[in-house]
């Protein structure tokens, strides 16, 4: 199932999602980006109960934890710091290094979650470029299978630091993905990814849970070219 939105606010819309499956207990990956920032901040004045609900992460930058360019610490200020019930976090490495963090990561997922993980809800995002958590276009993590978590030496853009990333196996096998794109500067990004046909160039167009579903929310300038 595919289902595309476009909202005056798409942030709001998953902040809501989010809360509803925290509640429930779910296994939630959040992302990193400016546009996610504010669905964070909006969760976090619903201050709903995430005290059953375990937190993880699509990708990373290996930096460590307080760093300003860390996915982690952005969610932790906007979010996770906030609520009243918080979540159980299990967060990337960043301090340990590409390699060791991937590894670190994968034995995390593989003992929580087993040999097939399912998150209940995966929350990505869409670069200029088409990436999508740190899967970059024409990069070799994009054919990574055998690993749930995989180091990502050489990123696409900026900042210009290794990264680990969640790899295709798993976005695919989760139950419920959504993507949150805003912005101009996203449209022709979005319409790669998501509109007919999809270019395969774009690692967000492999993004398609076949036991899942998949929600796009999209403000109306990153919508403009669909």
């Amino acid at each position: 199932m595919r289902e595309i939105t476009v909202l005056e606010d798409p942030g709001a819309a998953v902040a809501d999602r989010l809360g509803e499956v925290a509640v429930a207990g779910g296994n939630i990956v959040l992302t990193g980006g400016s546009t996610p920032r504010s669905a964070y901040a909006r969760a976090a004045e619903q201050d709903a109960d995430w005290s059953k609900a375990t937190v993880w992460f699509s990708d990373e930058r290996m930096v460590p934890p307080d760093h300003p360019d860390s996915n982690f610490a952005m969610a932790a200020q906007s979010l996770l710091s906030r609520l009243s019930n918080p979540p159980t976090v299990v967060r990337m490495q960043g301090e340990l290094g590409a390699d060791a963090a991937a590894g670190a990561y994968e034995a995390q997922l593989r003992e929580r979650m087993g040999s097939d993980p399912r998150f209940d809800i995966i929350l990505l995002g869409v670069g200029p470029d088409g990436h999508t958590a740190s899967l970059f276009p024409g990069k070799p993590e994009l054919e990574e299978v055998g690993r749930f978590a995989a180091p990502v030496p050489l990123a696409g853009m900026e900042p210009q630091v290794p990264r680990v990333t969640l790899t295709f196996p798993v976005l695919n096998g989760a139950r419920e993905v959504d993507f949150l794109v805003a912005g101009a500067d996203k449209a022709d990004a979005v319409a790669r990814a998501f509109g007919e046909p999809p270019d395969p160039e774009a690692p967000a167009s492999r993004v398609s849970p076949p036991a899942g579903s998949l929600f796009v929310y999209l403000d109306d300038a990153a919508a403009a070219r669909l």
